[in-house]
């Protein structure tokens, strides 16, 4: 697994993640898309579409950040990064302390931004 400076000093891999990525978008797009509507201007068209993207895990005691690779075959976790400890008790704070895995945004986006020396305005 990748570390926080590694991935920084990845540019290639810096410049490949989609910070709007969501789990449910990448569901929608990878594992459903054959099956449902263009509704941007990204499309999957074969195997060889892959997108990188965050996401939080709140399966376990502590809620973890991976960072995803992900084509229509496979996910693959490429970084599994824990969170500080006031980010994270926030975090489960927003999500009403429920399991699942989620999107990376708000004061947790701009954590890990400014970790990886990256600057990304929203779309």
């Amino acid at each position: 697994m990748m570390t926080i400076p590694e991935i920084r000093n990845n540019r290639q891999l810096l410049n490949d993640i989609d910070w709007n990525m969501t789990p449910e978008e990448a569901v929608r797009l990878y594992l459903e898309w054959g099956n449902n509507w263009a509704r941007g201007n990204y499309v999957i068209r074969s195997k060889d579409d892959v997108s990188h993207y965050f996401v939080v895990n709140t399966w376990k005691e502590k809620p973890v950040l991976f960072l995803v690779r992900r084509n229509s075959e496979i996910a693959e976790d490429l970084a599994r990064i824990e969170l500080p400890h006031p980010i994270a008790e926030r975090f489960m704070q927003s999500v009403g302390y429920n399991k699942g895995v989620y999107a990376v945004d708000g004061e947790l986006r701009q954590w890990l931004q400014q970790e990886l020396g990256v600057q990304v305005t929203t779309s």
